[in-house]
């Protein structure tokens, strides 16, 4: 299983990173455990190094089935048709992401992910396989969209991430200020629904349905915990505020630590490095202690009455993490939905295998929520665009 040129730590460290370009969540923690496992067997019985990384590194289902090809294609340079043809009898994961993810990629770019990149550990120059069969399945961007944001290491994924968050943001604004709502009389025939109601009269369009553009369009209200267990998702949110905030949408943005800080302004400079700058400047404290209930109270007491209607999203990004006491967070929150339409929290820990919101902060905050979503992966990102566009 050695390759001439490279040791066993450094052959294993650039397996664990082909693997999270798959979609697997491996760290430096898994990393060290796969190297006391293999340390501690006979190097020569690969079946049993196979079997051994298998049940240490997967998942779920799909990384188990997914598992061998990606072992055998990295340590072998072989495995690549079967796992090209595994990929073309089972479902294709660009079925089940959210529509919106590749309407966020520019058309360059949507070119480039339907070819997928090339394999690590593939052969190639005389021994490579024909064009278009020496392939890794998922493409570069497909994997940053499934990855946990907290396991990208290399500056190249994480700035790559923060460009797709704030791109991605930004297709959303769009097609949420857009969007037309069904209509007795109006002003664009809604071709969908319309296809749909004649069906049964031979698919002829005699009755026709219309939709309009709502006159009063979604107000989301923002808030992002940037302490310190949310360090590792937190610049990602960002960016994807930074998208978010623009023309078309009634949007305002706020982060809290100890306390709470107004940046709408901040994330709508056009120069991304300065806005990032002043950004530093303002928040002081990032990474540090939480307090929920206490942002949430300076939020209710200098901003709610000007920032919230009836048509107001308030999305909160928090892991739950609260130094305050639960009743006053139930309390605030009890306050923030008597103004606004519905509260969204995201929460990163959600996206993690085993994890349930018994914390005593997020225990009490659970009534008051009406979308309680994942936010650790820039696909689940996406899939906020169907929760705000039911309102």
């Amino acid at each position: 299983m050695s390759t001439p040129g490279a040791g066993p730590a450094a052959r294993l460290s650039g397996f664990m990173a082909h693997l999270r370009r798959n979609g697997f969540a491996v760290g430096p923690g898994e990393t060290e455990a796969a190297l006391a496992f293999l340390a501690a067997g006979d190097p020569t019985d690969v079946a049993a190094a196979r079997l051994g990384l298998k049940t240490m590194l997967t998942g779920d289902r799909g990384q188990w089935q997914r598992f061998d090809a990606l072992f055998d294609a990295y340590w072998f340079g072989s495995g690549v048709r079967a796992a090209l043809r595994a990929e073309a009898q089972g479902p294709r994961q660009e079925a089940r992401r959210p529509e919106i993810w590749n309407k966020a990629l520019p058309a360059e770019e949507r070119a480039e992910a339907a070819e997928p990149a090339a394999l690590p550990g593939a052969p190639s120059g005389e021994d490579a396989l024909p064009a278009g069969t020496g392939r890794l399945v998922a493409s570069r961007q497909e994997a940053l969209a499934r990855a946990d944001l907290r396991n990208l290491v290399s500056p190249e994924d994480i700035a790559a991430a923060e460009r797709l968050a704030e791109r991605l943001a930004r297709v959303l604004r769009y097609r949420l200020s857009r969007r037309r709502l069904p209509a007795r009389r109006g002003d664009t025939v809604d071709l969908r629904r319309t296809i749909r109601r004649n069906l049964g009269k031979g698919g002829e369009p005699v009755e026709l349905l219309r939709k309009h553009r709502p006159e009063r369009p979604v107000n989301l209200v923002l808030l992002l915990d940037v302490s310190g267990s949310m360090r590792l998702y937190s610049r990602y949110f960002v960016s994807f505020l930074r998208g978010l905030l623009g023309g078309w949408l009634h949007a305002d943005a706020f982060v809290f630590h100890t306390g709470l800080v107004h940046i709408s302004d901040v994330l709508r400079e056009r120069d991304r490095l300065r806005a990032m700058d002043r950004l530093s400047l303002m928040v002081e404290g990032f990474g540090g202690g939480t307090r929920i209930a206490g942002a949430l109270k300076a939020f209710n007491d200098r901003y709610a009455r000007a920032s919230l209607n009836s048509r107001s999203i308030v999305i909160m990004m928090s892991d739950g993490y609260d130094t305050d006491p639960p009743e006053l967070l139930a309390a605030e929150l009890a306050r923030l939905k008597r103004r606004a339409r519905r509260l969204v929290w995201l929460n990163p820990l959600l996206g993690w295998r085993g994890y349930a919101p018994v914390a005593r902060a997020m225990a009490a905050a659970m009534p008051y929520i009406d979308c309680f979503a994942a936010a650790h992966s820039l696909e689940s990102l996406a899939a906020l665009e169907g929760e705000l566009a039911r309102l």
